[in-house]
């Protein structure tokens, strides 16, 4: 008798693990493969890609300042005396240097994962944050961030975007040619578009690796 109950005790607990084990079986994900992207796809990936970058690219930061600072220093476009023409350009001058300098800004992590800025320069890249000696990145990592000849195009890009901005901006205009030519008009509103045009897909086609300021970091 004592063999018979052994017996229906263990089919009763294996009844009962067969119960337990089912739904985690049934519970089970099938994962599909990852079926090959065409060239048509990669091509679209790559350029949707490229644009959402493009806010990392175009001098967005400086064209803002630029343009709230504007009506200010040119009196709504009067430019009444020749000190609001100087500061105009000294304005100019600022923002333009800004676009530039701002391509070659980059941002990394540390040994312990938090983000540092800094300044590419020819032997890597020069921390800038203020972070203290232990918390800046190895010489060899910062190597890898060092200045690139494209960067120097994308700089180059990056003000011809500015100035056509600029060429835009009817303050500015006013302020150093009153009264345009017709001739004048028609190069002031063709040459910005066709600048902002080709520069925009200048960017998207060579797309900069640099993460500059206060945008986010790449898995890579």
């Amino acid at each position: 008798m004592e063999s018979v109950s052994k017996i229906e005790n263990e089919e009763c607990r294996a009844a009962i693990q067969d119960l337990i084990e089912q739904p985690l079986l049934g519970n089970e994900v099938v994962v599909p493969s990852k079926q090959p992207k065409t060239p048509g796809q990669k091509a679209m990936r790559k350029t949707f890609k490229g644009t959402a970058h493009l806010a990392n690219l175009l001098p967005t930061g400086s064209v803002l300042a630029f343009q709230i600072l504007s009506p200010a220093f040119t009196h709504q476009g009067q430019c009444r005396s020749a000190v609001s023409r100087a500061t105009t350009l000294g304005l100019l001058a600022c923002c333009a240097a800004s676009c530039f300098l701002l391509c070659f800004t980059d941002s990394c992590r540390d040994h312990r994962g938090k983000v540092r800025y800094g300044i590419a320069t020819f032997g890597g890249l020069w921390i800038i944050d203020g972070s203290s000696a232990d918390a800046v990145i190895a010489a060899e990592e910062a190597a890898k961030y060092r200045l690139r000849a494209m960067d120097f195009v994308h700089a180059l890009a990056s003000l011809l975007v500015f100035a056509a901005v600029v060429a835009f901006d009817q303050n500015v205009v006013k302020c150093f040619c009153p009264s345009p030519s017709q001739e004048a008009k028609e190069l002031l509103v063709a040459v910005p578009v066709a600048v902002g045009v080709v520069c925009s897909l200048f960017f998207v086609a060579f797309p900069s690796r640099r993460h500059g300021i206060g945008f986010p970091l790449s898995r890579h």
